[in-house]
């Protein structure tokens, strides 16, 4: 059987911990889904960031299709499923270059790289940025932990 080599949860501890964070906060992430926080198409931008790097097909799929239909061009979404920023808006760049660092980095980012955020967006955007980011690196790291049972359930064969 090949390896499972998509980023999952490691332990129940952590992903209860990483829930309970985002239920804490029920009106911030709320004016997130909804787009008060951070425009939507800007909040379907950094989702798809992480979404790449992570490797959720589920969020890959719902993404895609929620910048869509916020009206992110196809050719954009594309490049962002490939790791690839340009034709972003440039005021948004360092704000996806973080996303990706964050998913790259297992959602333990280099100070200098927050405050480089912080820096560019202010506290406030730049707090509303990394709930957003906390938001699909928790649905991320639930759907690849789904897939790891398939993957295991089925001896490899679904999943991986």
């Amino acid at each position: 059987m090949k390896p499972f080599r998509k980023r999952t949860y490691t332990s129940l501890p952590t992903c209860m911990s990483d829930w309970a964070y985002l239920f804490g906060r029920p009106l911030r992430v709320v004016a997130i889904m909804r787009g008060k926080s951070l425009s939507p198409k800007f909040r379907e931008r950094l989702m798809l960031a992480v979404t790449q790097v992570n490797d959720c097909r589920y969020c890959a799929f719902f993404h895609t299709k929620a910048a869509l239909s916020e009206g992110v061009q196809r050719e954009e979404v594309e490049r962002l499923m490939g790791g690839m920023f340009d034709g972003c808006p440039e005021e948004e760049l360092a704000a996806l270059l973080y996303a990706q660092h964050w998913a790259e980095t297992e959602r333990k980012p280099d100070p200098a790289m927050r405050q480089k955020l912080l820096d560019a967006y202010g506290v406030e955007k730049a707090e509303a940025i990394e709930l957003t980011l906390r938001v699909i690196g928790a649905c991320n790291y639930s759907g690849n932990s789904f897939d790891y049972i398939l993957y295991r359930l089925s001896f490899g064969k679904i999943g991986g």
